[in-house]
């Protein structure tokens, strides 16, 4: 693996004309490729954003859809960073993304829901320009049956058009480098000492695509030959002290050790100053890391699902912290509805917090939960529990700490400075940020942010690194 990696985006279609014919909706799903362009130009990629509210079939805020439930809760250290989302349909009727971004720093909570809103697109964009780079190759290019990653490379070789899982895998790495290269050059967002987890799946069918960084999980509850629940963990947490990442971090320059007070929790530090603290090895954002190791690479896993599987859930270090994989596998099992279940999983973390670490500050918890046979309480259950459904409160506004949801207010703050001066920090340590709305800008404060103050086990960051005018020694 590189060391110090950048990143890059593009949204291309094939021009040859052979490919000028209408791609087959079997390939990918997209009823409107029949006009599709070279490249998406900067308004119709804000047009996009703004429309992506108003999608029935996508949610980002408590409640479910067809085939899932999402929820979330702030924990006890400022606005709730967390951020989640389930787009069904995404690419073709049998198609869903879901994704948790675990947002950490000042504006943690701004990058995991640019990120939320931004990386599906992004994705997207890629599937449709590598479907007209295989046009030539058939036209069910997509639709292929995929071979997992455990299928024998020589077989692979012997029939490249059927390896799906390589081209999935590109349209993840493509996705994640442009996601991280427009966070760096966003005009308004400061993601120098900020950045946000990704763990994000698609499934199509039986196949299960997997992107992620950071220390969000995903985890298969599934049925072995008994009959019984089993938990089967999907991703890895990309801690700083796995061999692989400490490496290549050491290898940059970068440091990796854990605090006296917490030696559970290795973390990255500058080679020059004892900041920021990060909690984790790969991460969207935290570009005051990225050329100590950090990076925003994802880890891609495919998996073919069969149907002793019964459902996969999603949920930022908040959940992983005091619930282990067969906990949530019997939580989730348990619940008495499945439109509640992701509601109970968060608060059954939140009672675990209490027990396990009255002393520190409980983290955030967000959980997406997707129910692999399509099948989900009727909507009159889900009302009884007091929870939305896509189809009634997918276009409400979430609660006051998701007040940027809709695209068209989206907060974006006033300066990108860094480092905030004493003076500066001592004004209850609010954050000015510009809203739009009709009567123009209005500058406004944000919530209060304590996510570094003190030490302790829930903060992704220690502190902000201090940086002089003297250059460190070489």
């Amino acid at each position: 693996m590189g060391c110090c990696v950048s990143v890059s985006s593009g949204c291309s279609s094939s021009s040859s004309r052979n490919n000028e014919e209408a791609i087959s909706s079997s390939c990918l799903g997209f009823r409107s490729c029949r006009t599709k362009r070279l490249k998406k130009s900067l308004s119709e990629h804000v047009t996009t954003l703004q429309r992506l509210p108003s999608i029935s079939n996508r949610i980002f805020a408590n409640g479910n859809s067809r085939t899932s439930c999402i929820f979330t809760q702030q924990g006890r250290k400022g606005i709730n960073q967390d951020a989640m989302v389930v787009w069904e349909d995404f690419m073709s009727e049998d198609a869903i993304f879901c994704g948790v971004f675990d947002g950490h720093g000042p504006h943690g909570h701004l990058v995991a829901r640019k990120v939320r809103d931004t990386l599906p697109l992004k994705l997207l964009s890629f599937l449709q320009s590598q479907e007209s780079r295989q046009n030539g190759l058939g036209n069910n290019c997509f639709s292929r049956k995929a071979k997992p990653d455990s299928m024998d490379k020589e077989s692979e070789k012997d029939d490249p058009t059927e390896d799906l899982g390589s081209l999935w895998r590109e349209a993840f790495l493509k996705s994640y480098k442009s996601m991280d290269k427009e966070l760096r050059s966003h005009p308004t967002l400061d993601c120098f000492c900020s950045g946000s987890t990704a763990v994000t799946i698609v499934k199509q069918g039986l196949n299960l695509f997997m992107g992620y960084i950071g220390d969000s999980r995903a985890i298969l509850g599934s049925r072995d030959s008994n009959g019984s629940m089993v938990a089967v963990q999907l991703t890895v947490d990309l801690k700083p002290d796995l061999p692989k990442e400490a490496e290549r971090i050491k290898r940059c320059k970068g440091r990796v050790f854990a605090l006296q007070d917490e030696p559970e929790v290795p973390r990255v530090w500058l080679p020059f100053d004892d900041a920021p603290g990060l909690a984790m090895a790969r991460a969207f954002g935290d570009f005051c890391l990225k050329d100590y190791g950090v990076i925003s690479i994802p880890e891609f896993s495919h998996r073919i699902l069969t149907e002793r599987d019964q459902f996969i859930v999603l949920a930022s270090d908040g959940v992983w912290d005091v619930l282990s994989n067969e906990e949530v596998v019997e939580i989730i099992s348990s619940a008495p509805t499945r439109s509640s279940a992701a509601r109970i999983l968060v608060e059954s973390a939140a009672r675990e917090w209490k027990l396990k670490y009255p002393t520190s500050k409980m983290d955030d918890c967000a959980v997406v939960c997707l129910f692999l046979d399509g099948k989900m309480d009727s909507e009159s259950e889900a009302e009884e529990q007091g929870i939305c459904t896509a189809s009634y409160c997918g276009h409400q506004p979430s609660a006051a700490t998701e007040s940027d949801d809709g695209q068209n207010s989206e907060p974006s703050l006033q300066r990108n400075f860094t480092v905030r001066t004493a003076e500066e920090s001592n004004q209850n340590d609010r954050i000015p940020v510009e809203v739009e709305g009709e009567d123009g800008t209005v500058i406004v404060d944000d919530q209060n942010w304590s996510g570094l103050e003190g030490v302790t086990r829930v903060n992704s960051l220690v502190q902000l690194p201090r940086f002089s005018t003297e250059k460190p020694n070489a």
